[in-house]
């Protein structure tokens, strides 16, 4: 049998040749976030804060899917990677179902939570009324976003990532195009506000996931589909989530800091609240190139372990830390130099004058963020994503979220923007520590 190209071709340009249609696919993914609190943004202040609010939960919908396919394509490449198509198979199915449930456990929530979820941080009875609108269709249709994020991570290792990119343009590029007609009533459709932007946001996820499955039909030759093995199988699904629920837990640990970060910024004012907001969606403009770069990490190490390959590994680390570190530096000059133009896109004002100082404290971190979240990537690639997930509870859970509540009652914003950067410098050194004793203890020994 011809072994999969992850085994074979040159490391540098078998991971540029998987990452950059990643990077691009999710950098049109970061420009859809943007360009939708931007036009978000047009509707009102209000609206823009409860797009704010909701985001937390929309992130844990990314957290769950994400998690959920990192413990699946792990394992798929492993798998292949040993030659054992069986077991691959066996695993992509268990995906799909454990996708579904997930899907039904969101739906659940939109249904009957998303009000009382939007009480727990505001009175302001018109930000409970459009977030809990805007959530509800969010979490209803989110099967768009579970489906599309695990087939596109069933392309992935067959090392074919022009297609998820493909993929998630779609899905990006029809939500671009539907936002402005749902929200304004543009071209004969009916003006529905800021629910017309999450009709774009469920439809555009759909249309990506069709795509996704149709290319998996046609072209994924490495795993075959058939209704009669969607049957769940308790040993896979522990496999699974041995690798996938850490990352699940260390991914929401995000929405925790940012339910906590919600709570502690409302002390100041709900602008606050919304420049927090504003800035994970430009982050990610910064962040998206470096997950696009860890994801052709993840299968490629995973393969090259389980075909006992330590140089390949090595290689692979060495220039996925070279270009994150490129990518990571570009951004905090970004930040650095043109905070007010790019806050300019959503508003002005108190925005500008609370933005400008967070964008330009916070990105100094990206750097050192970069650096963890390649090491990040390859624990959850060898099967140690607990490691990752440790490393996150330290880093967001036991640093940052206290120390900015104790800087806030210094009543200096700045400061809290602050706690950013402190949290990462302390926790590089745990990640560092974690690097080390994975070296000795797994590639070295290859």
């Amino acid at each position: 049998m011809k072994e999969n190209i992850m085994g074979t071709k040159p490391i540098t340009p078998l991971l540029m040749g998987m990452a950059f249609p990643i990077m691009f696919s999710m950098l049109v993914q970061a420009l859809y976030n943007i360009i939708d609190s931007m036009f978000v943004a047009r509707i009102s202040d209000t609206a823009l804060t409860a797009v704010s609010f909701a985001y937390p939960v929309q992130m844990l919908v990314i957290s769950v899917s994400v998690g959920t396919g990192v413990g699946v394509n792990a394992l798929l490449s492993r798998r292949l990677g040993e030659g054992n198509r069986e077991a691959a198979n066996k695993i992509a199915h268990n995906g799909i179902l454990l996708m579904l449930c997930s899907w039904a456990a969101f739906a659940l929530f939109g249904l009957f939570f998303s009000r009382l979820f939007f009480s727990f941080f505001t009175s302001n009875e018109e930000v409970i009324r459009q977030g809990s609108a805007y959530l509800r269709i969010c979490l209803v249709f989110s099967g768009g976003i579970f489906l599309q994020i695990l087939m596109e991570r069933f392309i992935q290792v067959t090392g074919r990532t022009v297609f998820q990119m493909v993929s998630q343009v779609i899905g990006a590029v029809t939500n671009i195009i539907l936002d402005p007609i749902l929200i304004f009533g543009l071209l004969g459709a009916p003006r529905m506000g800021i629910v017309g932007a999450a009709v774009a946001t469920v439809a555009g996820q759909f249309l990506g996931f069709l795509f996704a499955f149709v290319l998996n039909h046609k072209y994924n030759h490495e795993i075959s589909f058939h209704r009669n093995q969607l049957k769940f199988d308790a040993a896979c699904v522990r496999d699974i989530y041995s690798v996938g629920l850490p990352s699940i837990i260390m991914q929401s640990i995000g929405s925790i800091l940012s339910f906590g970060m919600n709570k502690i910024l409302m002390v100041f004012s709900e602008t606050a609240v919304s420049v927090l907001g504003l800035f994970f969606r430009l982050q990610s403009f910064v962040l998206m190139p470096g997950f696009g770069l860890t994801s052709a990490l993840v299968p490629i190490v995973g393969y090259n372990y389980g075909a006992r390959k330590r140089e390949r590994i090595v290689q692979c680390i060495r220039v996925c830390l070279v270009s994150m570190t490129i990518i990571m530096v570009t951004g905090t000059l970004l930040f650095q130099f043109f905070p007010q133009q790019l806050l300019g896109i959503f508003g002005e004002g108190e925005i500008i004058q609370m933005g400008v100082p967070a964008l330009r404290i916070i990105s100094l971190s990206f750097p050192i963020a970069g650096i963890a979240i390649v090491f990040s990537s390859l624990f959850q690639a060898l099967g140690n994503g607990v490691l990752s997930l440790v490393m996150s509870v330290f880093r967001q859970l036991v640093i940052l979220l206290p120390v900015a509540a104790l800087l806030a009652k210094t009543g200096n914003l700045d400061a809290v923007w602050a706690s950013f950067l402190i949290a990462e410098v302390i926790s590089i050194l745990l990640t560092l520590y974690f690097f080390a004793h994975i070296y000795k203890n797994k590639i070295q020994k290859l």
